[in-house]
C-alpha cells in the first residue's frame, strides 16, 4: 500500500519540488495550495490530488485533510511548507502585517498539526516535517518579523517531539539556506520607513543579486524526503545551510556580525 504525504504550499518552489520528488518515489501526494487552478501538468495523475488549502483558514484546512483521507485513506507525512517573509525594519511594521506573518508561518502551521494529529494517532504512527529556515537559528538585517516566526517554529517543533513520542509520531525540522525560488520576489512582502531607506535598498540589492547564484529547491526536496523516511531521533536537517550554521556557532559574535554586515550591507 502506497504511503501518503500532504504538503502545504505546493504550487511552486520548495513545495512543488517536494511534491514531485515524493511522487517520483511512488507516494500518493496531496499537493495542497491556495489556488489549485495554478497546479502544473505534473499533477495530472491518479496519485496526486490538489485540495485547496489556505493555512490562514481553518475551514480549508479541515476540508483539505478530509479530502485527502477520503481519497487516499491515510496521511503518513505532513510537510508544513507554506509561508512567506515579511521584510523591512520593525519600526515600519504595522500590527496587521505582523499578525498576518504569524498567522501564516506559525498559527497556520499549528492548525495543520492539530488537524493531522487525531489521524496519525489512530494510524499508530506518522511524521510531521516543519520547514523552518537557517533563519530560525540565526538572523539577518531587515528580517526581524520573519525570523521571529521561524524561531517560533523551531521551539515549537523541538518541544512537540516530546509530546508525540508516546504516539510514535516523529517531528522533523528542515532548515534550508538560500534557495533559488520565487521566494525573494513573490514570497516576500516589504514594509518601509523613511529612516531606513538606504538600508532597505542595500538589502534588496544584495538579495536580488544573490538569488540567481543559489541552488534550486530540488536539494531541499530530497532532504525533506530523507527526513520524512528517517526513523532515527534526528530532529534538524539543514540543506545548503550547514556552512552558515557552523560559522555562526564557532565565530565570536563580533566577527559574525562583521561578516554579515560586510556581506549584506557592504560596510564594516
Amino acid at each position: 500500500m502506497s504511503k501518503t504525504v500532504l504538503i502545504t504550499g505546493a504550487s511552486s518552489g520548495i513545495g512543488e519540488a517536494t511534491a514531485k520528488y515524493f511522487l517520483q518515489k511512488g507516494w500518493n501526494v496531496s499537493a495542497t495550495m491556495r489556488s489549485p487552478m495554478q497546479a502544473g501538468n505534473w499533477t495530472k495523475t491518479e496519485k496526486v490530488i490538489c485540495p485547496r488549502l489556505d493555512v490562514t483558514s481553518s475551514e480549508t484546512i479541515e476540508m483539505a485533510f478530509r479530502e485527502t483521507i477520503e481519497h487516499f485513506g491515510r496521511i503518513d507525512v505532513l510537510v508544513n511548507n507554506a509561508g512567506y517573509a515579511l521584510m523591512g525594519p520593525i519600526e515600519g511594521v504595522t500590527p496587521e502585517q505582523l499578525e498576518r506573518q504569524f498567522q501564516t508561518n506559525v498559527f497556520g502551521l499549528v492548525s495543520t498539526i492539530q488537524t493531522v494529529l487525531p489521524i496519525m494517532r489512530q494510524q499508530g504512527n506518522g511524521t510531521i516535517v516543519n520547514v523552518a529556515s537557517i533563519g530560525g537559528r540565526l538572523a539577518f538585517p531587515l528580517a526581524s518579523s520573519y525570523h521571529a516566526t521561524k524561531w517560533a517554529v523551531e521551539g515549537l517543533s523541538e518541544a512537540l517531539r516530546y509530546e508525540l513520542r508516546q504516539f510514535k509520531i516523529q517531528v522533523k525540522i528542515i532548515e534550508p539556506g538560500g534557495i533559488r525560488t520565487n521566494f525573494i520576489h513573490r514570497g516576500s512582502t516589504w514594509t518601509s520607513h523613511p529612516k531606513y531607506t538606504n538600508l532597505i535598498q542595500r538589502v534588496k540589492q544584495f538579495s536580488g543579486s544573490l538569488n540567481d547564484s543559489l541552488p534550486g529547491p530540488e536539494g531541499v526536496a530530497k532532504t525533506i524526503y530523507k527526513a520524512a523516511t528517517d526513523r532515527s531521533e534526528r530532529l534538524r536537517y539543514s540543506p545548503h545551510g550547514e556552512a552558515f550554521l557552523l560559522m555562526h556557532a564557532v565565530l565570536p559574535d563580533f566577527l559574525w556580525r562583521s561578516l554579515v554586515t560586510r556581506m549584506m550591507l557592504g560596510t564594516g
